[in-house]
């Protein structure tokens, strides 16, 4: 029976394996054997994106950059309701966070956060219910979501070398302030930019690698070198193939013999080789993952220098809509989120947001949005100033 084959195969001395004959080739350690083999990429979490997508990529690296630093400089205002504030404790706090930091350090290092792990931990250092004595961002490798028997997070989790600290977040106000990018997937952690553009950046850097390794004259040769014995003969023996190989290695290869002169013997012939179609591709391909690392952060790739992009007609306009698109929506989430945190604190219904007026890269837009709505007769004073974003007057002040 078959089955009883196969249970009993291990009885049965199994035929003896004739190697194959194998022939020796002059040029075998010169032949490029191909494969499919399988893709290999970097690791998608937070700390290896961060290391290789923004610490080793330009592109990477100045796009996180151009949007923290844009959105950190943005002018923020607090109101309420009724009026407009010029002077509070929260504008006082996020002028002056820490003793270590300034508004613009710790705006960036927050936007910066989220935008390459897309969760972002502002604590608040406060010993009393009221505006909070300090503000620090902290990392978002380091923190961790404890949810509770519901799923809503009670804690969070801190931890350094081995050591953690837990923030108790059941109370009333949570000392830990987290604001994340939406995730489909996950309910406690935000999606970043850098997760979707994780592909693009290790083509991108691949291809850096590879013009590099092509600069130290290590992918592959420049030229040919062609043999034509003066008897006929067409192939070096083995003796002359190691030689000529051992004299290129070491006379020739490499950055630091780049330009020597190469001295041929009879019967041998240089054959300079240009770059490949492939060898071309390499730059089109780096460009292409260029441009979509910068589509990922939503950062125009004319304002990163990216050749070959037309989207916008000038740097002007591809300004303007990096501010319209990108800068000022991350920075009116951020800081509504802020906002409604710090105001649970103080117990105030306050809102933090851009003040759009002082924002140059849109100052065309506002000019016409004023000149319309203040040429509109048909809206009275308070509907105005509800569309250009400014607090109600008071009924005096309407009155006069």
């Amino acid at each position: 029976m078959v089955f009883d084959f196969f249970r009993n195969r291990g009885a049965v001395d199994a035929p003896k394996q004739v190697p194959l004959a194998q022939k020796a080739s002059a040029t075998g350690k010169v032949v490029a054997w191909q494969n499919g083999g399988r893709v290999a990429w970097s690791p998608r979490d937070a700390t290896s994106l961060t290391r290789s997508g923004f610490a080793g990529n330009p592109v990477g690296f100045r796009s996180v950059k151009v949007i923290a630093e844009a959105a950190a400089a943005l002018p923020l205002v607090l109101q309420d309701m009724e009026q407009r504030f010029e002077t509070h404790p929260i504008l006082s706090l996020i002028k002056r966070p820490n003793p270590g930091q300034g508004r613009a350090e710790l705006l960036e290092a927050l936007y910066a956060q989220l935008l390459l792990s897309g969760n972002a931990y502002v604590e608040a250092v406060s010993g009393e219910i009221g505006v909070p004595l300090e503000l620090h961002v902290l990392r978002s490798d380091r923190m961790s979501v404890v949810p509770g028997a519901d799923g809503w997070p009670v804690a969070y989790e801190y931890s350094v070398s081995g050591k953690s600290h837990r923030f108790d977040a059941s109370g009333p106000v949570s000392p830990i302030c987290h604001i994340k990018s939406f995730h489909p997937q996950d309910d406690h952690y935000g999606l970043s930019p850098m997760q979707a553009a994780a592909m693009a950046l290790d083509v991108h850097t691949a291809a850096s690698r590879w013009s590099k390794s092509l600069l130290d004259n290590a992918a592959r040769p420049s030229g040919a070198i062609v043999y034509r014995g003066t008897d006929g003969q067409a192939q070096l023996s083995g003796d002359q193939y190691e030689r000529l190989v051992s004299e290129i290695e070491t006379n020739h290869a490499g950055a630091r013999n780049a330009g020597r002169p190469m001295l041929l013997e009879g019967g041998l012939d240089w054959k300079p080789m240009g770059f490949s179609p492939s060898d071309m591709e390499f730059q089109k391909t780096k460009e292409a993952a260029a441009r979509e690392i910068a589509l990922a952060f939503g950062v125009p790739p004319m304002l990163l220098g990216i050749q070959g992009d037309a989207t916008y007609a000038n740097y002007q306009e591809a300004n303007r809509a990096f501010y319209r698109l990108t800068v000022l929506p991350l920075a009116t989430r951020v800081a509504a989120a802020l906002s409604e945190w710090l105001g649970a604190h103080t117990g105030e219904e306050v809102v933090l947001t851009p003040d759009l007026d002082q924002v140059s890269a849109l100052s065309s837009e506002r000019d016409a949005q004023w000149a319309r709505v203040a040429g509109a007769d048909f809206l009275t004073q308070a509907e105005k100033r509800r569309l250009l974003g400014l607090p109600a007057l008071s009924e005096e002040a309407s009155d006069g």
